[in-house]
């Protein structure tokens, strides 16, 4: 079945004031509770990451960021998740979402969770290039930490987008989406850009919609409440790898917002934990 049709403000997007376009992407005026369920979740991973004999803040880079924390599975052959952090790349960090590797730690995967350079300290290019650095260090050094297994790449909301740019690294085997921005061009026109400032090139370059599909299995999940420009973005790169007969599934997570659809990560049964242990099966 088909999922129901949603009114892309994109689609009249010249017609539209500067508050309306920031509204656009304003996923915490968007959620009513946003802020008491992004105070829960921030909780919740400082209780997770202190509890465990976790390996945590290791250096990729010599940048304050720019760091692995592992969560190993007893298995020190285990597919490994990776997880990239949202935050229209210039907020939070990789700790403030430690609480998602859980459902996936009692699900037998080992977590790998890497932080970036946040804008405007680093463009949208030192980024990019940040992630596939980080990669290059999990394949070199992951091992020596208990990340020697197949590796799956994630990450939600901007960490989606980069998720979604670095499927093609050697050392990833697949990759999962959930509530990514996948077209960057609208950004330039919102307040989202003071911090990001980018380039002609930059949106032409590292807007996966854009890009040719990388084909190897992707995930596109998003909540059924979210806002609809996030909405119609995970819609279309399924169309489009789709087209390009690239594998994966498109997941709505229904009444989900921006916020809550992370659950069906962090749930040990949740619905997009449930795919990304189907791809892990795959890859083995």
């Amino acid at each position: 079945m088909n999922p129901a049709p949603v009114a892309d403000p994109r689609d009249r997007w010249g017609e539209l004031t500067r508050e309306e376009r920031d509204a656009a992407y304003d996923n915490n005026a968007a959620t009513a509770n946003s802020a008491a369920l992004v105070a829960a979740r921030n909780e919740a991973s400082a209780v997770f990451r202190a509890r465990g004999a976790w390996r945590l803040d290791l250096a990729y880079g010599a940048g304050p960021n720019q760091k692995w924390d592992i969560y190993p599975a007893a298995d020190p052959q285990a597919p490994v998740l990776i997880f990239i952090h949202g935050g229209y790349w210039q907020r939070n960090s990789r700790g403030l979402f430690a609480i998602m590797a859980e459902g996936a730690l009692a699900r037998g995967l080992t977590v790998a969770m890497a932080g970036h350079t946040l804008a405007p300290a680093a463009t949208m290019t030192q980024i990019v290039a940040e992630i596939r650095a980080a990669l290059d260090w999990l394949a070199r050094e992951g091992p020596a930490h208990g990340a020697s297994g197949p590796a799956i790449i994630s990450g939600w909301s901007a960490g989606a987008h980069l998720a979604a740019l670095s499927l093609d690294h050697s050392h990833v085997r697949a990759g999962a989406g959930i509530s990514g921005v996948y077209e960057l061009g609208p950004l330039c026109d919102t307040g989202l850009n003071a911090a990001l400032k980018l380039t002609a090139a930059e949106v032409v370059n590292f807007s996966p919609l854009r890009l040719p599909p990388t084909l190897k299995p992707f995930i596109l999940a998003y909540g059924g409440a979210e806002l609809p420009a996030l909405v119609c973005d995970s819609r279309r790169l399924h169309t489009l790898r789709s087209a390009a007969q690239a594998p994966g599934w498109l997941i709505p997570v229904a009444g989900a917002n921006h916020f809550t659809v992370l659950d069906a990560l962090r749930e040990p049964k949740g619905e997009i934990l449930g795919a990304i242990l189907a791809l892990a099966a795959l890859v083995k």
